[in-house]
């Protein structure tokens, strides 16, 4: 018997309650695919724009950055256009820093977004699972009062079929869809984890400038003291 054969018994044996639960199962694994990619997509698109912006950030090339910044779709370019754009305007790197922090709270919820279906989902089918179960063994006890004592054995074993098909299919898919969950939950909180980083990287390169550009003319203002101190002191 190959593995189709297996499928069409099983559901032949499991009653009118395992389709539903198929359903379930289908939406579920659904979910979880289109999050699987996309959040590989974009951690993949993140990686590609980061490795174009760091060098042109590093030397504080910004009108660059904001152009590269601009053609891509990635999470990544929506903090960094927040970021690059308030440079010009910030007195303060406290104000760039907010300005970054209202980008990652518009860019989360879209790495988030039906994860948390999937542990909604593994709950109702476990319990749609343990529900064709129970209804199972009642109708495998109402089968059994009813009939010959000769049909007996068959009936029960027929109605115990359908229960522990129910149980057997609810909790696979809740082990599954718990699984995918746990999985999708690391790689959102993963994907969240560089986006910060990659910020706090952007915020102190902007240090870095400001004190290379503040450092010369530091040292012009002590060089005219200096002199102004030793003109004094000849005169």
């Amino acid at each position: 018997m190959n593995a189709f054969d297996m499928i069409v018994n099983f559901f032949k044996q499991g009653g009118a309650f395992l389709y539903p639960i198929a359903a379930v199962f289908a939406i579920g694994l659904g979910f979880a695919i289109e999050r699987f990619i996309y959040l590989h997509r974009v951690a993949g698109a993140n990686r590609k724009l980061w490795a174009q912006l760091a060098p042109l950030l590093k030397t504080g090339n910004f009108r660059k950055a904001m152009e590269i910044a601009e053609k891509s779709d990635s999470a990544l370019s929506t903090i960094m256009r927040y970021g690059i754009s308030r440079v010009a305007t910030a007195r303060r790197k406290e104000d760039i820093e907010k300005a970054m922090e209202e980008s990652l709270i518009e860019v989360i919820p879209a790495l988030e977004k039906r994860t948390h279906y999937l542990a909604t989902l593994a709950n109702i089918g476990m319990l749609m699972g343990l529900l064709g179960t129970v209804i199972g063994l009642i109708n495998a006890f109402a089968a059994v009062a009813a009939v010959n004592p000769a049909e007996k054995a068959a009936m029960l074993s027929a109605s115990i079929s359908v229960a522990m098909n129910n149980t057997a299919l609810g909790l696979g898919l809740a082990i599954t869809l718990l699984l995918c969950h746990m999985y999708l939950e690391t790689k959102t909180t993963e994907l969240v984890d560089s986006l910060e980083v990659a910020s706090i990287k952007f915020l102190n390169s902007i240090s870095e400038r400001r004190e290379a550009v503040a450092e010369p003319a530091d040292a012009g203002v002590a060089a005219r003291a200096t002199e102004r101190i030793l003109g004094a002191a000849r005169a």
